[in-house]
This record gives C-alpha cells, sequence and structure tokens, in this order.
C-alpha cells in the first residue's frame, strides 16, 4: 500500500452498512462511513468522484446481480467491497454459494479498479452476536483468503473490541451510530495508506449500566419496533431495500462538506 496516496475515486458497493444506515441527518437521508470517507477524500483532490451503489437488506446474490458489474464498468480508483453478512442472518444460508458469490465479486472488482477494499464486518456484542458468530467467522476467514488472492486491502473492524460496545449501536441493533460510522469512515481511511487523524481503535470512556428495568424496557421496545418487522420481512420474504435505488448511481464529482 502506498502511502499518503492520492485517490480520484470511489466506488462503494454493498448493503445498509455501506448506505449509511443509521446515521441520521436532518432531512431523514443516510449518510454513513462511505460518505464521510468520500468527503474526505474530495477535500484533498479536486476533482474527486464518487459513487455509492448500495442499498439495505441486500444479500450477496442481489450485490453480485445488481451493483458488481455497474461498479466495475466505472473503473474507479478505489472499490470498496462489503456483502454477505445479511445472508448469515438468515436462518437457512448456504456459506459455500455465499462465498462463491463473492469470490465472482471480487474477481470482477479487482481488475477494474487500483485499490479493492474488503471488510470484516463489526457485530453488537449480545446473544444475537453469539448466535450467528460461526457464520460470521466462517464468512470472515473466507474474506481474508479472497484478499490475498486479489491483492485486496481487508479492514478488520469485527476484531475491534470497541465497535462491539452497544452505545456505538442504534436501537436497532442492527446498524451503527454516526460516531460508529465515523469510527469506520477513519479506518478505511489508514487502510489506503493515508495519514491517521485519530486512533479509531480507542475505547469509549466507562459509563452507568442502565438498571434492570431500563434495559427490559429497552429489550422490549426493539422486539416491538426493530425485531418483530424484521423476522415478518424474513417470513414473507420481503427486504427493506424492495424497490429502493442504489443511493448515488453515477460516478460524479463529490463536493459534500466535511462534518
Amino acid at each position: 500500500m502506498e502511502l499518503n496516496a492520492t485517490y480520484t475515486s470511489l466506488v462503494a458497493v454493498g448493503d445498509s452498512f455501506t448506505e449509511g444506515m443509521s446515521d441520521a441527518l436532518p432531512d431523514g437521508s443516510y449518510r454513513g462511513w462511505a460518505d464521510l470517507l468520500a468527503a474526505r477524500l474530495a477535500a484533498r483532490t479536486p476533482g474527486f468522484r464518487y459513487a455509492n451503489l448500495a442499498v439495505r437488506g441486500k444479500l450477496i446474490g442481489q450485490i453480485v446481480a445488481e451493483q458488481v458489474d455497474v461498479a466495475a464498468a466505472m473503473q474507479a480508483d478505489v472499490v470498496t467491497l462489503v456483502g454477505g453478512l445479511n445472508d448469515t442472518l438468515r436462518p437457512k444460508v448456504d456459506m459455500g454459494r455465499v462465498c462463491g458469490l463473492l469470490e465472482e465479486a471480487a474477481g470482477k472488482l479487482a481488475p477494474s479498479c487500483k485499490q479493492l477494499v474488503l471488510m470484516r464486518s463489526p457485530g453488537r456484542n449480545g446473544p444475537v452476536m453469539e448466535r450467528f458468530r460461526p457464520r460470521m467467522e466462517e464468512l470472515f476467514a473466507f474474506i481474508d483468503g479472497l484478499a490475498a488472492r486479489h491483492d485486496a486491502q481487508v479492514v478488520d473492524l469485527y476484531g475491534t473490541p470497541v465497535l462491539g460496545d452497544p452505545r456505538l449501536w442504534h436501537v436497532d441493533r442492527l446498524h451503527l451510530t454516526a460516531e460508529g460510522h465515523r469510527r469506520v469512515a477513519e479506518a478505511v481511511w489508514q487502510a489506503l495508506g493515508l495519514a491517521a487523524e485519530e486512533d479509531w481503535r480507542t475505547p469509549l470512556a466507562p459509563g452507568v449500566l442502565p438498571g434492570w428495568a431500563a434495559r427490559r424496557g429497552s429489550d422490549l421496545r426493539f422486539a416491538r419496533e426493530h425485531l418483530v418487522p424484521w423476522i415478518g420481512r424474513r417470513v414473507t420474504g420481503r427486504s427493506s431495500g424492495d424497490g429502493r435505488p442504489a443511493k448515488r448511481p453515477e460516478l460524479l464529482p463529490y463536493d459534500a462538506p466535511l462534518p
């Protein structure tokens, strides 16, 4: 990896994590780590271009079918590919198929760009994480090998304790807060060989653990407002991203202000 390299374009491929949920802006849209990264790259490179093809809820098969060829055709300097985690959360999943589709995606994207970036995605500490941990770790072990075969950078968010801290997760327990996304942007920035502005791995200051009643109330609200609708979509075969267009479908100049 070239230190202090110059990049003129970025294409982000993936699902809700890359779309930016749940780093909400005042108008109800989402920002997220990819937008934050693009803004920082644009600030140092005039004419910098950015596309974000991510759509919430997408499985790796949908990402490959709908985003990968489009991204490869853009011939960007940097392409980020994050996918497969939604698949691991399904009751039944063919991990061999998931890994094969990731291999297909990397095989198309790596030759199309100067630097392919993969990730070992973060997960919120808790019982849900423990249930799906074996699948996630199988996926991440494959991603490590995938990166070696395609000369990609891997950003290890999963192995960083602070990103498991529940305080960096939205109340839906599936998506990072604004602070979580900011740390991810810094992690990718550093993985691209750019000078660190902070240590994104720094733990949060110790906090006071909510009491039993507050925790149970939070659990009930989570189940009612997020878990039950999520299960309903799984049962009916629907997705939160059905009919939703890509966040930023064209590779165009990006002049968003830095936060």
